[in-house]
């Protein structure tokens, strides 16, 4: 017995060696330059693969030591992937595509895709590694595209396995994986929901907006919506049911709050960054494009907040628990700096990886500036922050690299010119319809797999047809990478509900329902940003002004429409009229906004009589 704990701890703490090793490495690449792509990109997907394979079991479950056949499994997922690096000479040498693989070539490269196929489903679940082994079989049967040319474009050439994908999370998203850990372990989590009582807690429903200001905030950290939730909910939930929401909508409120995180700069989700070498641009720029689309979304979140506790008749915090904005800044302002700095190195015009390591290094300093923060600045809190990004960083690692396989698979085979001729064919040249289509598989795909993976197959099969039928590019990459995300509220496999109604203990189907109903400008957004880029800041500035006034209006009356309440109750012909109002506002036409804006004012009119009516009449009557 003794000996098999000994094991077990000897285990426990290799495993903590490996996770800090690869957490200190990146680092070091980042501050002193990163080796070739091969190293880079074998080293990572080795060490994260192997690090998958030591502490989860084959149902996915983890375990404090590895058996004996995951042992060797991880030994052989990293040797597998450190393959082309090993022998860099003779890959680099070899003419891709004409020289025949040898036996080892064909025997590791079969290896690793199977090992990263098994990888992603221990982690993510099966349905990304399923869509990816699909794109196989699908190509060696259906387009006859031969086993060897498949290995060869997956394994030894950066369009595979090693392809894209596997860069930024190399590059980027590891790094800032490691920030949110790191801030996330010196109490900036505090900070934010003390942050969001002072500024919201006196207000109607005020939990709720603390709720959404809170997510938002950390969403944009974390970058994962379902983690998001379970970090702040545990606060926010509790809150909101106690000052009267249903749990279904607390819920709901949480979930599309945590949602949005994703798409929320200066951090947003890691598919951000994959976007931005797509684009060929810097990652301040895809934050740039995503600022004002974010804005609108948390605009509407928070619009439709406010008149759901109106009706209601909900109030604010309990005075036991609102915090002075002042004391917080006093106190824990100092911890935004962190964030701040990232932005302003970004705005400097250096690399994410940089501005993600000056965020990094600051981190420590800030924490031990303040007596409020100095006693979570321990060596065992910092090593137990990096610890956890890196642990934090290996889904990704197993997301990019098996996206890598179905991109890989479509270059290779023709398959992404095949199904962008069929969408187009499909929508007849009708670029409505070829974006509802859109929406429809990046939802699918979303509700399977992590948005990252969600978004690259899409750039893959959908972009192309986007962008042939007049779309800008930024704004098709956008426009798919918005509903991988959305997918997280929508119902039937809403993730981000169904980890707030483990902490609300609501029904699943009411809360997604409230969750779409709360979170419906997000469905709407990315039709228009695509066709009006003014939305996306591009445009004479008046253009801009005008489309983004247009929009904040419309967002917040369609949050009123839903709700039932604007300045008073809504009337059943009045909701009626506010959501045809909402139309004529996002609609880029005066002819449709004018009329539009005038039925607002209207209703306004009627409705602050209504109020002033009320008010002499007295209560009770």
């Amino acid at each position: 017995m003794n000996i098999e704990h000994s094991w077990t701890r000897v285990c426990r703490l290799a495993i903590k060696a490996i996770l800090l090793t690869l957490a200190v490495s990146h680092l070091y690449f980042a501050l002193m330059g990163y080796p070739g792509p091969y190293y880079l990109r074998g080293y990572h997907v080795g060490i994260g693969l192997g690090l998958i394979y030591l502490i989860t079991n084959w149902r996915g479950e983890p375990v404090e030591r590895p058996s004996v056949l995951n042992l060797l499994l991880g030994i052989a997922v990293c040797l597998a992937a450190l393959y082309p690096a090993i022998n860099i000479d003779y890959v680099e040498q070899r003419f891709m595509y004409v020289d025949d693989l040898t036996q080892w070539d064909l025997i590791v490269g079969s290896g690793l895709v199977l090992l990263v196929l098994e990888g992603a489903r221990r982690t993510l679940g099966p349905a990304l590694p399923l869509t990816a082994l699909g794109f196989v079989i699908f190509a060696l049967v259906a387009t006859k595209t031969s086993f060897t040319l498949v290995i060869e474009q997956l394994f030894l050439t950066t369009d595979g396995i090693f392809g894209i994908p596997v860069a930024v999370s190399a590059t980027f998203m590891v790094l800032f994986i490691v920030f949110g850990a790191m801030v996330e372990r010196m109490g900036i989590g505090k900070l934010f929901t003390e942050f969001a009582i002072a500024l919201t807690g006196r207000q109607a429903g005020g939990p709720a907006k603390v709720s959404c200001i809170t997510s938002g905030l950390f969403g944009s950290v974390s970058g994962s919506a379902v983690a998001n939730v379970m970090t702040t909910g545990a606060f926010s939930i509790p809150l909101m049911k106690r000052i009267g929401f249903k749990p279904s909508f607390a819920a709901s409120v949480e979930a599309v709050s945590s949602t949005g995180g994703q798409i929320m700069p200066p951090v947003m989700g890691a598919a951000a960054f994959v976007m931005a070498e797509y684009l060929g641009v810097s990652y301040l720029t895809v934050a740039a494009l995503a600022l004002a689309p974010a804005v609108l979304y948390y605009v509407a979140v928070f619009a439709a907040i406010h008149f759901e506790a109106k009706r209601l008749d909900i109030g604010a915090v309990p005075k036991e628990q609102l915090v002075p904005l002042r004391q917080v800044l006093t106190e824990s302002g100092h911890m935004f700096v962190p964030m701040a700095l990232i932005v302003g190195v970004l705005l400097m015009g250096y690399s994410a990886p940089f501005a993600a390591l000056c965020g990094i290094a600051s981190v420590l300093p800030m924490a031990f500036l303040r007596k409020t923060t100095r006693h979570y600045v321990t060596l065992e809190n910092t090593l137990a922050a990096l610890e956890k990004g890196a642990r934090n960083a290996l889904p990704i690692a197993a997301a990019t690299a098996c996206a890598g396989i179905v991109v890989g698979v479509i270059n290779v085979s023709g398959i992404g010119l095949t199904f962008s001729n069929f969408v187009i064919s499909a929508a007849n040249d009708t670029l409505l319809i070829a974006l509802l289509l859109s929406m429809v598989a990046g939802i699918i795909l979303g509700m399977g797999m992590p948005t990252t993976p969600a978004y690259i197959v899409q750039v893959a099969l959908m972009v192309p047809a986007l962008v042939s039928l007049g779309v800008q590019t930024e704004a098709a990459h956008l426009f798919v990478f918005y509903f991988a995300i959305l997918s997280a509220i929508t119902p039937p496999v809403a993730m981000a509900v169904y980890a707030a109604n483990a902490l609300s203990g609501a029904k699943v189907w009411e809360s997604s329902v409230k969750a779409v109903k709360l979170g419906i400008t997000g469905f709407i957004i990315p039709f228009l940003f695509v066709y009006e880029p003014a939305i996306l800041l591009q445009g004479h500035p008046f253009n801009v002004a005008l489309a983004l006034a247009q929009a904040v209006l419309g967002v917040v009356v369609l949050a009123a429409a839903l709700h039932g309440y604007f300045l008073a109750p809504l009337k059943q012909w009045q909701q009626g009229l506010l959501l045809l109002a909402t139309i004529g506002l996002i609609y880029p036409d005066w002819r449709a906004s004018i009329p539009a804006l005038a039925c607002v004012i209207v209703i306004g009119l009627l409705q602050r009589g209504q109020g002033r009516l009320s008010e002499r009449a007295g209560p009770g009557v």
